[in-house]
């Protein structure tokens, strides 16, 4: 499995029902890799650990109650056996060898068994020769110490070992029978073996003399079509689980990979000697009553998959307000205090998460205002009473429609429409005593209109050394020592239309509006004018210099009277008003240099140059 954590999503991480295991390398991201998948409805696994040497550790550390063996049974390097290197020199330590730094081990405890899953090293140059031998005899030493512990153990993956010439597609030559057990990692495999080793090779033994049975191809001699592969995938188990072990064999015709998958099945009960029935569910601890949580280091419990990280498509994703209630009560929304709605009447509406967000309950009543009340319209418990959706009327004053295109300053400065000053003035007087006469017999709601007609007039003070020119029609009139509300305002709205004019004709005529002209980006688009000729004032021709030499694709001008030109090493050219009294002439050219005939006169003029 080449990939690395950052690049492993959460489909491939955790498919369906499945828990994941992963061992990636400590520093070649996407080199190497194992994976292990248990299908939590069958198996969950009881421990689970990274590596052969006990070394690689999560964060925080596993405590020895998950650890899958104990401190001592992990091997040491101080009893271990390396293989030279080319140099004939050995490492002192398993860190120094690097033999778990490159994420090829999984073990794993079901309770039964002990699964390892493993990626051997392949042989690929001889320098790798011994890096491959230390980690198989780790690999051996690790497994035997779980034997020792009383533990059966099945061990898969690739070995990258043909254990035998039935195993190797030029098995059948004898140029390869000769000396086939010689080559180290295969006397290693063949001393791990039964007889001689802990280890049965279940597949063979499902099939002992079956030939091209290959798990391994070439691609790049697409080698899968003519079966020209060899056997390098194995799964193999301890003599303690033949009694539970039912058959094995390979998925040839399954594609995708360079490898094919191998399984094994088990029995689901088996009978021991003393003929009682055990069955596999309970062998592997599943009978519990409720299913354990996998081990720490499952990827379910990874930052990144457990909810507990913050992802960058969090920050584009509008968050979702959960409006809760409990106990019949409404959810408190804190809003500023500036935004009011009078008390809602009684109705079948629903009051909406939306509503709540925008709309303020109004301050409860005194306990003497709600005691004058008709029994019908005093206030009741918010959640039990929903809150009046607004008309159409309503929302449409309140929703103003806007203007097309970019609104200007002095719409900001317009002043809005009302009725007539006199009917105005009547009406507010009229108001003012009606609310004299009623205030002394019960408190009334405020007018909600006459507080947003407030809030809309805003009264701007101009300064006293301000100079309003005669022309305004804001001008203060001569012998007034004070201006009324109305004429302030009439004045200050007036100066305020004067200043948004001058600020738009300002933005009509700055460097933005003139860049939207298409005028403007023609003229800068347009080819480059040819100059004019200092003696005819007409435009001069454009010329490429095609010769080799560093002046070449060089551009320059001519007068487009000249019949020809001199080179671009010239530095003087013909006087035209010369040329033309004399008629037509010839320009001669030596060593870069134009020379003049008898009765020709000549001007010092440089060459235009373009393209430097």
């Amino acid at each position: 499995m080449k990939i690395t954590r950052t690049a492993l999503e959460r489909p491939t991480a955790l498919p369906g029902p499945y828990h994941g295991f992963f061992s990636f390398p400590v520093s070649k991201g996407g080199y190497s890799g194992v994976a292990v998948y248990a299908d939590s409805r069958i198996a969950i696994p009881i421990k689970a650990e990274e590596g052969l040497t006990g070394m690689l550790q999560p964060k925080p550390p596993l405590s020895p109650e998950e650890r899958v063996s104990s401190a001592s049974s992990y091997p040491d390097s101080d009893d271990f056996e390396f293989f030279p290197e080319e140099d004939g020199s050995t490492p002192p330590d398993f860190a120094t060898a690097g033999l778990d730094y490159e994420g090829r081990a999984l073990v794993v405890d079901f309770g039964l068994f002990v699964l390892v899953n493993v990626y051997c090293p392949a042989e690929a140059s001889e320098s790798r020769l011994s890096f491959k031998m230390n980690f198989h005899r780790l690999l051996e030493k690790r497994v035997r110490s779980l034997i020792a512990e009383g533990r059966e153990v099945i061990l898969v993956g690739d070995i990258n070992i043909a254990a035998t010439p039935l195993d190797h597609g030029e098995g059948s030559l004898a140029s390869r029978q000769i000396g086939f057990y010689e080559h180290p990692p295969r006397a290693w495999y063949q001393s791990f073996l039964e007889p001689d080793g802990p280890m049965i090779d279940a597949v063979r033994k499902s099939h002992p003399g079956r030939e091209g049975m290959y798990t391994c191809w070439s691609t790049l001699l697409s080698a899968r079509g003519s079966n020209y592969g060899s056997r390098i995938d194995y799964i193999l188990i301890t003599k303690g689980l033949l009694p539970w072990f039912k058959f094995g064999d390979i998925q040839s015709d399954v594609l995708g990979s360079d490898h094919c998958p191998v399984y094994i099945d088990l029995h689901d009960e088996i009978t021991l000697p003393s003929g009682e029935t055990l069955t596999l569910k309970s062998a592997m601890e599943m009978d519990t009553p409720a299913p354990r949580d996998p081990p720490r280091i499952c990827a379910k419990f990874w930052t990144e998959f457990s909810g507990k990280q913050t992802l960058v498509s969090a920050f584009f994703t509008k968050k979702k307000e959960a409006v809760s209630t409990i106990n019949g009560d409404s959810p408190k929304v804190n809003l500023p205090r500036e935004v009011s709605v009078p008390a809602a009447e009684s109705g079948t509406g629903e009051t909406t998460a939306t509503e709540l967000a925008i709309v303020e309950p109004s301050p409860a009543p005194s306990q003497k205002a709600l005691g004058k009340r008709k029994p019908s319209q005093q206030d009741t418990p918010t959640a039990s009473r929903p809150a009046k959706k607004p008309s159409v009327k309503e929302t449409t004053s309140k929703k103003a429609k806007k203007p097309d295109g970019q609104a200007k300053l002095s719409s900001f400065f317009t002043q809005p429409s009302q009725p007539k000053k006199a009917s105005s003035t009547a009406s507010t007087s009229h108001r003012s005593n009606s609310r004299s006469k009623s205030s002394s017999a019960a408190p009334t709601p405020p007018d909600t209109n006459s507080a947003s007609t407030s809030a809309a007039i805003e009264i701007i003070e101009i300064d006293s050394d301000l100079d309003i020119g005669p022309d305004s029609s804001s001008q203060i009139p001569v012998g007034s020592s004070q201006l009324t509300e109305a004429e302030q305002l009439e004045a200050d709205l007036a100066f305020a239309r004067s200043l948004a004019e001058e600020d738009d004709a300002l933005i009509n005529n700055s460097p933005d509006r003139r860049k939207a002209d298409p005028s403007a980006w023609k003229s800068l688009l347009a080819p480059l004018e040819a100059p004019l000729c200092t003696v005819h004032k007409e435009p001069s021709k454009r010329f490429i210099v095609n010769k080799t030499g560093p002046n070449k694709g060089k551009a320059f001008y001519v007068c487009s009277r000249c019949d020809t030109y001199a080179s671009m090493h010239a530095t003087w050219l013909i006087n035209h008003s010369a040329r033309c009294q004399t008629g037509r002439t010839r320009l001669r050219q030596r060593e870069g240099r134009a020379t003049p005939r008898r009765g020709e006169s000549y001007v010092p003029m440089r060459f235009f140059q373009v393209g430097e």
